[in-house]
């Protein structure tokens, strides 16, 4: 197994010095499986939250077929099947989406737990919902990452949950005895006349974060594009609360968000259904605009993120960026705002065009780049 592992992937996902492809917490899980695997039928085993592979491919490797895998962000799941692919182990497992089809009947589950409690809220009441009635759920993390909190939303839908040792400062949880088990439903929330909805881990729930709402205040009321042929973009979309303040502004205007987040775009479908703008609103499952044609846009506003995975990282707005320059047509305008401690403009300026600021406030910046 460790051959396999060792030989694992970050790409097509960035990669760089200190972020990896499989940790501790990885292999901690898998070894504490191990026993539990080696007796799990054909297409019994889930993996739920796996970064690139290590898990599916550590339990594909041991022996297990007909793995139902599910990967929130789409380059874990194409860093996945490259690694598969690498590995020789193509068709031990498939993809799935976070709902009852990923669990359903399932005897063991590997999860690497997630940072939002409402997350973990989500995926333990499926579990417990629609898994067999013997499941036992091995959930493990990185113990700066983990906190007693777990185990309490654990125990809402597990009658016995067991901690292990740590080891190379990773814990495993092992959950058994389900019960009480829920679909996931989103949050809701009703901000300044909007909508929102956010699905557990959807970066700022259902909520309007400081640096997006000075970005929507600093917007002025005219906006080149909003044509089917030319939509606002709402580029790394997160809930969609930028797209539907779009779409609500501009009573006419289409919007296209996308991100690469399965929960996150989920979260946008809801928000666009919620504000009933769904008919003028694209929702997006892509990494950055890969899907759009080069100068197919007049407006693109982005937050871009910093995190990959747990890792905190400054690689991840310049791709976007010069993503977004690749997709503006000349004189299009590229919105963002940024923490002001990130420095940003130097790069905006290199990859898209002519940048100037439009708003600071304590901790954000609101910039706008002009193709050239």
């Amino acid at each position: 197994m460790s051959v396999v592992l060792d030989g694992l992937r970050r790409w097509p996902d960035v990669e760089a010095p200190g972020l990896v492809a499989v940790d501790a917490a990885d292999r901690l899980i898998l070894d504490e499986s191990a026993s539990l695997r080696a007796d799990a039928d054909a297409g019994s085993i889930v993996v739920i939250g796996d970064a690139y592979g290590a898990l599916t491919l550590g339990a594909a490797h041991a022996g297990a077929t007909g793995i139902r895998a599910h990967l929130d962000a789409l380059n874990g799941e194409r860093a996945l099947a490259a690694n598969a692919e690498r590995a020789g182990l193509e068709g031990s497992n498939r993809a799935f989406a976070l709902d009852p089809d990923l669990v359903r009947g399932a005897r063991v589950v590997l999860l690497r737990l997630p940072r939002s409690l409402d997350a973990l809220s989500d995926i333990a009441g499926l579990i417990a919902a629609h898994a067999d009635p013997e499941v036992v759920v091995v959930a493990g993390g990185r113990l700066k990452h983990m906190a007693l909190s777990m185990n309490d939303v654990l125990s809402e839908f597990f009658g016995r949950l067991d901690v292990t040792r740590a080891r190379q400062k990773s814990r495993v949880l092992v959950a058994r005895e389900p019960h009480d088990g829920r679909d996931p439903e989103p949050s809701a929330a009703r901000i300044d006349g909007l909508e929102v909805r956010a699905f557990g881990g959807t970066f700022a729930g259902a909520r309007l974060d400081i640096g997006t709402r000075l970005l929507l205040e600093s917007l002025p009321p005219e906006l080149k594009g909003g044509t089917l042929d030319d939509p606002f973009i709402d580029l790394a979309c997160g809930t969609g609360i930028v797209g539907a303040w779009l779409a609500r502004r501009h009573p006419d205007a289409h919007v296209y968000a996308c991100d690469q987040s399965a929960i996150a775009v989920k979260s946008a479908h809801a928000t666009m259904l919620a504000n009933g703008i769904e008919d003028r609103a694209d929702v997006v499952r892509d990494d950055g605009l890969g899907a759009r044609p080069p100068a197919s846009a007049s407006f693109i506003a982005l937050n871009p993120p910093f995190h990959s995975g747990a890792a905190v990282t400054d690689v991840l707005a310049p791709r976007l960026f010069a993503d977004a320059a690749r997709v503006l047509r000349p004189g299009g305008q590229l919105w963002c705002v940024w923490n002001s401690a990130l420095k940003y403009r130097p790069l905006l300026e290199k990859a898209v065009g002519p940048t100037h600021q439009v708003a600071r406030n304590a901790k954000f910046t609101v910039t706008v780049s002009t193709r050239r």
